[in-house]
């Protein structure tokens, strides 16, 4: 008697770009047991086709030029019960991106240049209901547990983020919803922890060490 084939792993892609979406759907048609059944080339739209179900693993781009971003749309999708699970697939390896994405709620985080065999098992792995991480961003979170009192939080991070972006302390606490007393006391512990002391430093040395994007 032979086994019955197991029901195959049903994927969103959600991309803004469609070449890319057309690159990762070649891939993953090809791979056994796995089935494209949705593309998305909005945060909003992924959001709304995981709600409706038929979905085992969005996989997540983090940059959607306007409206919401991918960490947003993975809190969003993973907030509802019976969520389907989010693999964040990245260009972007920054700290605060890594750090965003995991707070919320993705199951896994790879970058784009993987190898396809890399891609297909983070695919398996996070629909198994396990972690799936490219060996970078593991060593990244491993060196943040190591030296924890030198790391940046996931707030100083988003703070020394839109220094980077060129906001003004003012600009950022409207943006983060903080005092302007809050954001100069987050850079105090920013400039600390990274032995500088002026905003460009700062962002140069995070930068340097890919703790922000580029």
């Amino acid at each position: 008697m032979t086994s019955p084939t197991p029901d195959p792993i049903r994927l969103l892609l959600a991309d803004d770009h469609p070449v890319v979406r057309a690159g990762l759907r070649a891939v993953l048609d090809s791979e056994p047991g796995f089935r494209v059944v949705a593309e998305a080339a909005t945060a909003e739209r992924a959001v709304a086709l995981a709600a409706d179900g038929g979905i085992d693993v969005v996989l997540m781009d983090l940059q959607f030029g306007a409206g919401m971003h991918g960490s947003q749309a993975t809190a969003a999708i993973t907030a509802e019960p019976d969520a389907p699970r989010v693999l964040i697939l990245t260009t972007y390896d920054s700290d605060a991106d890594i750090l965003a994405a995991v707070e919320a709620g993705a199951a896994g985080y790879l970058l784009k240049d993987a190898p396809p065999e890399e891609l297909a098992a983070a695919v398996r792995t996070a629909a198994a209901g396990r972690s799936a991480l490219a060996p970078s961003v593991a060593h990244r979170l491993m060196d943040r547990m190591r030296t924890p009192a030198q790391a940046l939080t996931k707030r100083e991070l988003e703070v020394l983020q839109l220094v980077g972006e060129g906001l003004s302390n003012q600009q950022i606490s409207k943006k983060l919803f903080l005092s302007q007393a809050t954001v100069k006391s987050h850079l105090v512990h920013i400039y600390a922890k990274l032995g500088v002391d002026s905003r460009t430093s700062a962002v140069a040395a995070a930068t340097a060490r890919r703790l922000i994007r580029r």
